[in-house]
């Protein structure tokens, strides 16, 4: 399987870009690249976790993305995975179909890539790459101790919910750099020099790891937030049979998306996407336990509501009203 370009095949291609043999082999890695199959080794007694994700130009990032920050997303949604899970990274795979061999576009994806790798110790130990339209696959493989994986179907009622960082802040980017008329005329048209965090938010997110860890034995059920706050808590309410209220003025808001109308910010607080953080919940006795989760990891957390017996997501306004959230996330066949 070649690259199109004269003289750049595809194994050239891996060893120019992808094969780093000046890093030392990582503890729980066997057999990296450059066999049939790369060999993992789980510490004994331990859970294997694996997530796939993919990215695919058009759907999931913007034509001409930057790709450096291509690379950190690529990998940073999976990691997500394994942070919702409470699992530990042991190595990823990428799956990588390009239209051309951009030498530039490679180095600098590869930078972005190998940079959130090497924060995470969760080495590239194999893939594949060929010619196509541009799409990114990576899977990503961890472990966690038996019995401490964080499942969407262990909430129950009275559970407190949290939320770790803010939501809305990468749909309000994506709606500015789309030139979407309710965010410009809201923010302005300098909305992005002037909350550079809002585009970083978006393209660079923050995968919650050290927090999913230190919550194993702790929450009982998490997901992280890639599809919007309200579509991701449903699919917790569902896996478990339980239904939630959500305490609005609870909710973190960035400072960017103060100018939007009341409206807009609760819609791209609850059904933005793209935020990868993470919601999960715990019992109200651990309160203090989740408090030092938090400041263990240096990430912050709200306490946002509760579950609930009877099923539904529901929203507490700070007068004592309340109505129903109908989930309005992303949807890959929207």
């Amino acid at each position: 399987m070649n690259m199109p370009r004269p003289g750049v095949g595809e194994f050239d291609l891996i060893r120019r870009h992808f094969q780093r043999p000046a890093h030392p082999q990582a503890p729980g890695v066997a057999l990296g690249i450059g066999d049939d199959c790369a060999l993992l080794v789980p510490e004994p007694g331990h859970t294997l976790a694996v997530s796939t994700d993919m990215l695919v130009e058009g759907r999931h990032f913007l034509a001409g993305a930057e790709p450096t920050h291509l690379g950190h997303k690529a990998l940073a949604v999976n990691l997500s995975d394994l942070a919702a899970m409470g699992a530990r990274p042991l190595g990823f795979t990428l799956a990588l179909a390009l239209p051309e061999a951009n030498e530039h576009w490679l180095a600098a994806f590869a930078q972005g890539l190998f940079a959130l790798a090497d924060a995470h110790a969760c080495p590239l130990v194999g893939g594949d790459t060929t010619r196509g339209p541009l799409n990114l696959c990576i899977t990503v493989f961890g472990q966690l101790a038996p019995g401490q994986a964080l499942r969407r179907s262990a909430a129950r009622p009275d559970d407190d919910i949290y939320l770790s960082g803010r939501t809305g802040e990468a749909r309000l980017a994506l709606a500015l750099l789309l030139q979407e008329p309710w965010a410009v005329q809201a923010c302005g048209a300098q909305a992005l020099e002037q909350h550079p965090q809002l585009q970083q938010r978006l393209d660079q997110p923050t995968p919650r790891l050290a927090l999913g860890r230190a919550l194993a034995g702790v929450a009982h059920a998490a997901i992280d937030v890639s599809d919007g706050l309200a579509a991701d808590l449903g699919h917790i309410l569902a896996a478990s049979g339980v239904g939630a209220e959500l305490d609005l003025s609870a909710l973190p808001l960035a400072e960017g998306l103060q100018p939007l109308t009341a409206a807009r910010r609760l819609q791209c607080l609850l059904n933005g996407g793209d935020d990868y953080e993470l919601v999960f919940t715990a019992a109200p006795q651990h309160r203090a336990t989740v408090a030092t989760a938090a400041q263990t990891s240096a990430t912050p957390v709200s306490r946002i509501g509760r579950i609930t017996q009877s099923p539904g997501l529901r929203a507490l306004h700070p007068d004592g009203s309340s109505h129903s959230i109908e989930a309005q996330g992303f949807d890959h066949f929207g």
